[in-house]
């Protein structure tokens, strides 16, 4: 199942997975309790956030569980050994405008300075 989601979306509510995923929200809930894969972060007020990770394994979950006819447990195992088998990449998808990428920005520029600093020589030494 391929879905498409939103570029400006970093986080979804149960409601918009269920509608994208076309899986009701009582099972979304369900599978969160059985794959430990599947847990979405809580807002403050305690409803929970989905990333697109969370959704991409709900996508897999599903194609497991409803084309694949695999048993909880069936799929539970399958997903280990792909996540065994698979190398871990981190995608970051950052908005230029987004809080993360301004921070990120803020960053470099301190280590820059820093690195100028040491470069220049202008620095006691803990002293």
């Amino acid at each position: 199942m391929i879905v498409s989601l939103p570029a400006e979306k970093e986080y979804f509510s149960i409601g918009e997975v269920s509608r994208i995923t076309g899986v009701k929200p009582y099972i979304l809930r369900y599978w969160e309790s059985r794959f430990g894969l599947l847990r979405p972060n809580r807002r403050e007020s305690g409803q929970r956030k989905f990333t697109r990770r969370d959704v991409e394994t709900i996508c897999r979950i599903r194609e497991l569980l409803y084309e694949r006819r695999f048993t909880i447990e069936g799929a539970k195992k399958h997903l280990r050994q792909q996540d065994k088998k698979a190398p871990v990449q981190i995608s970051l998808e950052l908005a230029e405008s987004s809080a993360a990428a301004e921070t990120l920005k803020e960053v470099k520029k301190e280590l820059t300075d820093i690195l100028q600093v040491l470069r220049n020589g202008n620095y006691s030494a803990g002293h």
